[in-house]
């Protein structure tokens, strides 16, 4: 399965996190890596040239830090511009059908802040219902998250492990929990 991650920090020189998850990357050659502030300094952003990315792809990860409970405002940006009317939705769209997703986050805060009655009174479940939605709308396969919680705090070697099962968990080919179920299944059939 072809993986592409598209990293989105403005900082990452800065991140400890997305910096260490990235330089794991890097050594896969299973997975491209697309670093969205690299590539365009600019922010002018090539919609043709990612559109290509995406549909070269089955499956997507997006690498990013939790800002204000949301996504960095360039991956914003990022789909606003490619993921065209026509493109993905309307006459003649859905050309990203069928592809799967994956949010690969880092988040500064401890779990339990991020639940019904904590600090910050939502789950990440529910902060990322946009990403949720839009991955309905155009057809694509929204599958579990790899989450990092207590990322300002998380010690170097807690990184580092963590990098390790990023890499592991978004080259599952199992992650799609109705496919893990439907070869469980067949398994049990056989």
């Amino acid at each position: 399965m072809k993986t592409i991650v598209i990293l989105c920090h403005p900082t990452l020189e800065r991140s400890r996190v997305n910096r260490t998850w990235a330089n794991r990357l890097k050594q896969e050659s299973r997975i491209t890596l697309h670093n969205l502030y690299q590539e365009y300094p600019d922010k002018l952003i090539d919609s043709k040239r990612e559109q290509a990315l995406l549909s070269a792809h089955e499956r997507i990860v997006f690498q990013f830090p939790l800002y204000w409970y949301n996504i960095p405002s360039f991956l914003k940006q990022w789909q606003e511009e490619v993921l065209e009317y026509g493109w993905v939705t309307g006459e003649g769209g859905r050309m990203l059908q069928g592809k799967e997703i994956v949010l690969a986050i880092s988040v500064g805060a401890h779990e339990k802040a991020y639940q019904a009655g904590g600090f910050n009174s939502f789950s990440i479940s529910e902060l990322t219902r946009p990403m949720q939605a839009i991955a309905n709308l155009i057809g694509m396969k929204f599958l579990p998250p790899f989450l990092l919680f207590g990322a300002a705090q998380a010690s170097e070697e807690e990184i580092g492990k963590s990098a390790e099962a990023y890499v592991q968990h978004i080259l599952d080919e199992n992650l799609d929990p109705r496919l893990a179920l439907r070869r469980a299944m067949q398994k049990q059939a056989n």
